[in-house]
């Protein structure tokens, strides 16, 4: 089977794992914190070892690309998590709503 084959690269600026929802930085990151391929494979279970290792292999083949894919990544994810900070979602306002209250519930039971 040749390499590529393991991943589905029909998302603009995104390469998933083959079948799954998952994208390769989810593998990659945590390989590069450390993490062995079994301890991934524990994380992820509808992953095979399998997958983990052709992933880990296909980094390795494409370093500096895959550097700039990250990078990329992780910038993507950081701009929309400053969205998501600067215009949360009604759901979001009301769980911030109730941890204040709750806070606020506990400063004055010491009180």
């Amino acid at each position: 089977m040749v390499i590529e084959e393991y991943f589905d690269f029909s998302y603009p600026n995104e390469i998933r794992l083959a079948g799954h929802r998952i994208n390769i930085e989810t593998i990659l990151v945590e390989y590069l914190d450390g993490m062995v391929p079994e301890e991934i494979a524990a994380q992820h279970p509808t992953l095979s070892l399998e997958q983990i290792y052709a992933t880990i292999t296909y980094y390795w083949r494409n370093q500096s690309k895959i550097a700039i894919y990250l990078q990329e990544a992780k910038e993507l994810e950081d701009q929309l998590r400053r969205e998501q900070d600067l215009n949360p979602s009604p759901s979001i306002v009301r769980m911030r709503q109730l941890r204040r209250q709750q806070k606020q519930s506990r400063v004055i039971e010491h009180a």
